[in-house]
Formats: structure tokens, sequence, C-alpha cells
């Protein structure tokens, strides 16, 4: 199993729209963090889409390593 870069070791605080959806990078290698802009592509990840199930500010992982998968569990704090 591949092990995903760290792009940082503490959350990203986003605004989300209800019903949006956005791609959140799983490799850690995209310039547009939290989100994917391609970097991937020839690796074993894939971005994560996220719909939010309502408007308001969420905190993307960063570390790439959360069990909640795009969303931060804290598991950065153990890095």
């Amino acid at each position: 199993m591949s092990t995903p870069n760290i792009a940082a070791k503490a959350p990203i605080a986003v605004e989300v729209e209800a019903g949006k959806n956005y791609w959140w990078c799983s490799c850690g290698l995209s310039k547009k963090q939290p989100f994917c802009d391609g970097s991937h592509k020839g690796s074993a990840f894939s971005p994560t889409q996220y719909t939010a199930d309502k408007t308001g500010q969420v905190w993307f992982c960063a570390c790439k390593h959360s069990k909640r998968g795009a969303l931060c569990d804290g598991t950065h704090k153990s890095l």
C-alpha cells in the first residue's frame, strides 16, 4: 500500500456549500490543498469526493492520514 505525502500537519478550514461536491486530494501532492489538482496521476491514489451536507466551515485533513477520509480526525497530532 502506498503512503500519502503529508501536505501539512494541521487541518485546512474551508467554507462549503450544502449539496456541493468537493474533490479532496488523497495523495498530498496537490498544489491546491486540500483539493485535487491532478498531481496523483500515475500513482495509486485518486481524489475523494466530499459532498457537503450543510453550508458552513469544515476542516479538511491535510496530513492525509485521517480515518474520516477528507475530514480531519486529529491524526496529525501523532505524526
